[in-house]
């Protein structure tokens, strides 16, 4: 059994900041200033700032951050959207990307702590101290040097921009870059015109079903209960446990997040139901879903910009708590099957179309403290987390990580960064209430173990 790290206090600080603008080589010039419209899925986000981080052990050699800088300053050539700023057109009052070169924000900093005393099971203890404030742009990039010398380079991005597929393109064209790995393995695309609506709209009710125009969100409630706050875990799951819940759910005819997730609804409609009149509630979960090769054919790998939805199912919290794992996984497996379909994503795109310039999200984003609780589940199978190696070695740790503020239950799946992980173990970040964590750690401390530094061999 694992120990876990004890939180210890310990400060951040800024040595240097600097922005960093693309630079140009003779062989690719430097974009044009232009302004680059967002998609009617970009116009599903919000404007919220979403991080990424990653924690590597002290090199072997002297690293600089210029040879970093100066990657990052070839790399925004190709990806110039995150060198601009969001503006509002004159026109709509709806944002856009003016790529204007601007640049990026790069903070440098030092911590007095070491890489094996940091809490990384506590993101707030931990993960929100190397994680840039962005005061500029798009995009900001913080790389912390720690008192054993290891290295921590963490990223804010404007998620109206960029979802976590099109940021994962990013940071490995980066580190390849970085490592004279060339040419970069994915060229982006910017081509708008591929998530156009069609002529003329076709409306499908259906969606009417799903979202909803932002004018129509309740009103934040204030909680007193301290159990029903939001904060943040990360957890690592061992593939046993994952094959176990795939048999579970149904012998293997779910897939690994369909089961997990059944497994998690459940545990929070369980919880509910010791916490509240259950008879009278529902419990909503979402799964993002990502429409590329739906919707894309030969780009459907290098667009870059947003390009999910988030639909969800909503049962009653005693059938949740009730029936077995694999009803609700069959549920789960429900949601998914009515929505990703190239038709689900047209569709989507056409509704939206009728809705501007008022902004619309998804309507799970919108459960008021009268209904049930909600939650979206997110699958970063595809987080290359083992390979953002800026040419000192892979990362011993990284994650999402999502800022303070949300209203709505968030998880994510990753896999785990360890260096035999061919096993196929899983991390997952819980954004939830601290009532439900506590909950889940309580009831499936078998499937959900903190993650430590043994298990990270720190």
């Amino acid at each position: 059994m694992g120990t876990r790290t004890e939180s210890r206090c310990f400060h951040v600080t800024t040595t240097r900041k600097e922005i960093v603008v693309p630079t140009s080589s003779n062989l690719i010039p430097l974009p044009e200033k232009k302004v680059i419209s967002l998609s009617n899925l970009d116009l599903l986000l919000p404007p919220v700032d979403i991080n990424v981080c990653f924690f590597y052990k002290k090199p072997l050699y002297n690293v600089t951050n210029d040879a970093l800088k100066t990657a990052l300053a070839e790399a925004l050539v190709f990806y110039y959207v995150l060198a601009g700023e969001v503006v509002a057109n004159p026109m709509t009052g709806e944002p856009e990307i003016l790529c204007n070169n601007g640049g990026v924000e790069v903070v440098e900093a030092v911590a007095d702590v070491e890489l094996r005393e940091l809490n990384l099971h506590d993101p707030y203890q931990s993960i929100a101290k190397f994680v840039p404030m962005k005061n500029h742009g798009v995009f900001a990039i913080q790389v912390t040097e720690l008192k054993c010398g290891s290295l921590v380079v963490g990223c804010t991005f404007d998620h109206r921009i960029a979802d976590a597929y099109s940021m994962n393109m990013f940071l490995l064209s980066w580190a390849e870059i970085s490592r004279s790995d060339l040419p970069i393995s994915y060229l982006p695309s910017f081509k708008r015109s591929l998530l156009n609506p069609r002529q003329p709209l076709i409306i499908d009710s259906s969606i009417d079903q799903m979202y909803m125009p932002v004018t129509s969100l309740p009103l934040p409630q204030e909680t007193t209960n301290p159990d029903n706050i939001l904060t943040s875990r990360i957890y690592y799951i061992k593939a046993e446990a994952i094959q176990e819940l795939q048999t579970l759910a149904g012998n293997g005819k779910r897939t690994k997040l369909e089961s997990f997730s059944g497994l998690l609804w459940k545990l929070v409609a369980k919880h509910a139901a010791t916490t509240t009149d259950s008879k009278l509630l529902n419990s909503k979960l979402g799964i993002v879903v990502d429409g590329r090769k739906k919707l894309m054919e030969q780009e459907s790998n290098t667009y870059f910009g947003n390009v999910l939805s988030v639909p969800f199912g909503e049962q009653r919290i005693n059938d949740l708590t009730y029936k077995p794992v694999s009803w609700v996984a069959d549920e789960v497996h429900k949601v998914l099957e009515s929505s990703v379909t190239k038709d689900h994503f047209l569709n989507l795109i056409d509704w939206i179309e009728t809705r501007r310039p008022v902004p619309v999200l998804s309507r799970i984003y919108g459960t008021g403290s009268e209904d049930g609780p909600a939650f979206v589940v997110s699958s970063g199978k595809s987080f290359p987390v083992t390979r953002i190696d800026f040419g000192w070695g892979s990362p011993v740790f990284g994650s999402y990580y999502l800022p303070l503020g949300s209203r709505t239950g968030y998880v994510m799946t990753m896999p785990s960064p360890v260096v035999d992980n061919s096993a196929g173990d899983w991390l997952v970040y819980l954004h939830l209430a601290k009532g439900q964590l506590k909950f889940i750690e309580q009831e499936a401390s078998h499937v959900f173990k903190p993650i430590d530094n043994d298990y990270l061999r720190i």
